[in-house]
């Protein structure tokens, strides 16, 4: 799913889905263990994925609501949903990622975190329809 370098956060999505179903407690313990999983994986920078998961699926639970769970799953607010913490999580990511680096904060975030999630937005899309045929039937 690469595209130009870069690729949709699916992580993200899994853990916003999480977070619509089951609320706080369970959507952040999940994104600590995902991005926790996804660091000791990769290699890279143990524990900035696990801190990032955290803080995406803390605030994806913000928008949790029993009783419109299917709901926010099949309309375009679960895409909203996604841009708004995708974007708070590469923020995140780019303030601790960029320290000691050439690049620059503002470039980082708008050249490849504003990319990233925009991208992942439109993955998400797939799993909206899916829950929106689903609804239909």
């Amino acid at each position: 799913l690469s595209l130009e370098g870069l690729t949709p956060d699916i992580l993200t999505i899994w853990i916003v889905y999480i977070a619509l179903r089951h609320g706080h407690p369970g959507s952040t313990i999940w994104g600590f263990g995902i991005g926790l999983l996804f660091d000791l994986v990769t290699g890279n920078f143990i524990g900035i994925s696990a801190l990032t998961k955290t803080i995406c699926g803390f605030v994806a639970g913000y928008f949790y609501n029993e009783n419109k769970t299917v709901m926010l799953l099949s309309s375009y607010r679960f895409v909203v949903i996604i841009l708004i913490v995708s974007f708070v999580q590469n923020i995140v990511y780019f303030v601790i990622f960029t320290q000691g680096s050439d690049i620059g904060l503002l470039r980082a975030i708008l050249e490849f975190g504003l990319a990233t999630t925009l991208y992942t937005a439109i993955v998400s899309l797939l799993p909206m329809f899916m829950f929106s045929r689903k609804l239909a039937r």
